[in-house]
């Protein structure tokens, strides 16, 4: 769980990344057109929570699923909620690890590629509060193999972390277990983004607000000598198509 002052520092890193997130967000939208494929609920559902809806493309492909029901979206950094305004029903600035919301709310409980940011056994404990009895739970994260070129190709400049410490798929059903859900499905799939050069790379992380990696992370600018090193290493991920950035991406669907 991240502490208060970096789950702080995060936030304030979505809220700048409001204007660019969507111009970057390539992969975010591919998983989440995955992870629509993925659900299948037992019945129709009647709300909608979207937690962590970001902008709000989860929010308007589930609309497009379900054009009546009503979409709660709820996300840390108000930037980001007042560009998704017109994709959701209500908005509300609040940590999906603790949601201001009575028990058995809503009758589908979503996100995609947020939980990384949290605990994920706080984030399914409460999850599985709000949803009524029957209803279905669909999630989206990273697992640990995620940017692991770039893991390696810092490993012999510094000992900063320079991402997430992403949860295992076992960790996933293990939370979701242990919350209480049932009918778990995992699936795992590695997606492929490739970039024409190291810094469009990281611009690209920067603009969607995830390179805030939490504890541990480097605090001052890397010198140039150290980041021709970055760079040099980094070149073995290249192909015909550009520099390789791999996501070890994690869908799940459950039931209450």
């Amino acid at each position: 769980m991240l502490s208060a002052p970096i789950k702080q520092r995060v936030r304030e890193s979505f809220d700048r990344a409001a204007s660019t997130y969507d111009g970057a967000a390539v992969l975010q939208r591919r998983v989440c057109d995955r992870l629509l494929a993925h659900l299948t609920p037992p019945a129709p559902p009647t709300r909608i929570l979207d937690a962590g809806c970001g902008t709000g493309y989860g929010a308007r492909i589930l609309r497009q699923r379900w054009p009546q029901v009503p979409i709660i979206g709820v996300d840390f950094a108000p930037a980001m909620l007042e560009v998704a305004r017109d994709a959701i029903d209500l908005g509300f600035a609040a940590d999906i690890e603790k949601l201001p919301f009575p028990d058995t709310h809503v009758d589908l409980w979503w996100s995609s590629l947020s939980i990384q940011w949290c605990d994920a056994a706080t984030v399914f404990a409460d999850a599985f509060r709000v949803l009524k009895p029957g209803g279905a739970l669909a999630v989206s994260t990273l697992g640990p193999e995620t940017f692991h070129e770039l893991r390696t190709a810092f490993a012999g400049v510094d000992a900063h972390r320079h991402t997430l410490a992403f949860d295992t798929p076992e960790a996933i059903l293990t939370a979701l277990e242990h919350a209480g859900f049932g009918n778990i499905a995992l699936h795992r799939e590695r997606h492929a983004v490739h970039y024409p050069d190291l810094k469009r790379l990281m611009r690209a992380v920067k603009d969607i607000g995830a390179h805030n990696v939490g504890e541990g992370g480097r605090s001052g600018m890397m010198g140039r000598a150290a980041w021709q090193r970055v760079e040099a290493a980094y070149e073995r991920f290249r192909s015909a198509e550009g520099l390789l950035a791999s996501y070890d991406v994690i869908l799940a669907t459950a039931t209450k």
